[in-house]
């Protein structure tokens, strides 16, 4: 009998990965289909069974240690009557496994392709009304050359002669039943059945290839960050003509300068003088509606919140729009000249205010504290 790992050319401490090269090398220059040499059909059936023993662990346990490849192993796991015959065969006998499609048939080279996630930055405004954007993804795609048959223009698949298409081989090993029959994919073709013999160039026989393409999503009103929005078929192509899977767009709202989100309710700081906050006034300001008018009491105090409903974010599910929260700042005068501090000072004795004295508020019903103590729940 041959040295199986002469047969395929490599070492006898080969990885699996290893013997799996060695072989597809092998069988590629030696495949009936591809080679017509006498003797060359009797070397590709030599390396296809060593493949067969080398590639399953077991198999090749038992033969690294006897020199045979049905030794008698110790154990429920090795087999009995020393044919390397286990629990596990006995199984895969009677309820086809081990082999691609569970024993019914040979197995699909199509597979669903994989769903895929790419990030997308959107501004604040964007988030509130909605807006459609253009984002490039670079995906598998369906490979234009052989449009997914795996194969070159003008050939196709070929039938696997090893096991006439079935995708599985079979062979009759002795056990405490009897002779069975084990089933096993066929390491030809690798349990689909056939076999390519002149694979695409573009896509080396996958049927698919990577390439960059432009999308228009469109980003629904309500939007914040961590909302992932599904497009469904726009992932990665499958392999040999599978479906493509799915694409999520997970959204990052990106931060304003002037307007701070808190759920679907917008927050913005309003900057008066003093003297306006005293007197009183009306500003224009500037919203994501447009501008609007802010009326500005007479009297106002810092911290003071003026609601303009329906100014915030859309709410992404239900109807309607969260509030607009505008907080007054009163801007005390800095470097004042003589004739304004002057007129302060007259001010100041006017309310006879010249020798005020700051009086602590932290107990009162309104203002910061009570703000800070109501969110505290007094704890």
């Amino acid at each position: 009998m041959s040295d199986h790992y002469q047969v395929l050319g490599v070492s006898r401490d080969a990885t699996g990965e290893e013997i799996k090269k060695a072989y597809r090398k092998l069988a590629r220059k030696l495949h009936p289909d591809v080679n017509t040499a006498p003797g060359a059909a009797d070397e590709f059936k030599a390396v296809t069974h060593a493949y067969e023993v080398l590639s399953d662990p077991q198999k090749r346990r038992v033969y690294d240690t006897t020199g045979q490849e049905n030794g008698t192993d110790s154990g429920f796991g090795g087999g009995f009557g020393g044919q390397g015959f286990g629990f596990q065969d006995i199984f895969d006998t009677f309820f086809g496994g081990g082999a691609p499609g569970g024993g019914r048939g040979p197995a699909s080279r199509t597979r669903r392709g994989q769903d895929a996630l790419i990030n997308v930055r959107i501004d604040l405004k964007d988030a509130v009304f909605g807006t459609n954007k253009k984002i490039d993804v670079e995906t598998a795609v369906l490979c234009p050359t052989c449009e997914g048959s795996c194969c070159q223009p003008g050939t196709s698949p070929r039938t696997c002669d090893i096991c006439h298409g079935s995708g599985q081989v079979q062979r009759a090993v002795r056990s405490i039943l009897g002779q069975v029959m084990t089933t096993a994919p066929c390491g030809s073709c690798q349990g689909f059945g056939t076999v390519i013999p002149d694979p695409c160039h573009e896509c080396a026989g996958e049927g698919r290839v990577r390439s960059r393409r432009t999308l228009t999503i469109k980003v629904p009103a309500g939007v914040a960050t961590g909302t992932r929005i599904q497009l469904s078929g726009q992932g990665e192509a499958g392999t040999a003509g599978g479906p493509q899977g799915d694409l999520y767009v997970e959204i990052r709202v990106n931060a304003d300068p002037v307007f701070m989100r808190d759920g679907d309710d917008l927050h913005a700081t309003l900057t008066v003088p003093m003297t306006a906050a005293a007197l009183g006034t009306v500003i224009n300001m500037d919203t994501f509606d447009g501008e609007r008018e802010i009326t500005v009491k007479a009297g106002t105090q810092s911290g003071e919140v003026t609601t303009l409903k329906g100014l915030g974010v859309t709410h992404l599910r239900g109807y309607g729009r969260g509030d607009l929260m505008v907080h007054v700042q009163v801007e005390t005068p800095q470097k004042l000249d003589a004739a304004q501090e002057e007129l302060l000072r007259r001010l100041a004795e006017l309310r006879g205010e010249e020798f005020a004295e700051g009086r602590l508020s932290g107990n009162s019903s309104s203002g910061v504290f009570a703000k800070l103590r109501d969110r505290l729940g007094n704890h």
